[in-house]
């Protein structure tokens, strides 16, 4: 999902050599990735009243303004480092909305988050639903995603969020430690935990 390393790492070596055009080319190719991954997690039930380009724009905005304060000392890879700054946001937005309008949101949820019924989503559900089986219809496909998203949303914050991280952001178990400030043992074992609880979840009722 997020864009190719090498290339990042060379726009971020000719921003750093006061390059305006490079800044500008580096933030247009993650405008995407930062979207996808907002959608993601943007709330259902305020996803009418915010709109999530409005809130990758502030991102990339305070990205641009923070950009030479990270190039003096990258503690962390560009995209993770940007995965910081988008989660802030989100934050603030989930606050503001269900702070002040609380009772309009709660009547305005759709039924899932859009952002989920994608190949992603298909494919992580065919792998802990029935790996051998390939969905052979849109009835089926459409199933599929139907149940995993309900099982996502049962899930506890800590362990949706992993998932999405390795399957939705295809994120490797080294980068979802830097960014969750975990070990990378850790963060593996918090990833096999929310796919054992996410397997239970999809288990078929007995």
């Amino acid at each position: 999902m997020w864009p190719d390393a090498n290339t990042t790492l060379e726009l971020l070596q000719q921003a750093k050599q006061g390059d305006a055009q490079a800044v500008d080319a580096l933030l247009a190719r993650h405008r995407e990735p930062v979207r996808r991954m907002i959608d993601l997690r943007l709330d259902p039930a305020i996803v009418q009243r915010v709109d999530a380009s409005d809130v990758v724009q502030e991102v990339l905005l305070e990205a641009s303004r923070r950009l030479q304060e990270y190039l003096r000392k990258p503690s962390m890879p560009f995209h993770l480092w940007l995965r910081h700054i988008a989660k802030d946001h989100l934050i603030d937005a989930h606050r503001r909305h269900h702070q002040a309008q609380k009772r309009g949101v709660d009547r305005e949820q759709p039924i899932h988050r859009p952002a989920w019924a994608d190949r992603s989503s298909l494919e992580l559900a065919g792998q802990l639903m029935d790996p051998e089986r390939t969905p052979a219809s849109e009835a089926i496909q459409q199933e599929l995603q139907r149940r995993l998203h309900d099982a996502l949303d049962q899930l506890d914050d800590a362990d949706r969020e992993v998932i999405l991280m390795r399957h939705f952001e295809q994120l490797s178990n080294q980068e979802v430690a830097a960014a969750l400030e975990l070990t990378e043992a850790a963060a593996s074992m918090r990833y096999l935990r929310a796919v054992r609880r996410l397997r239970d979840l999809l288990a078929p009722d007995s």
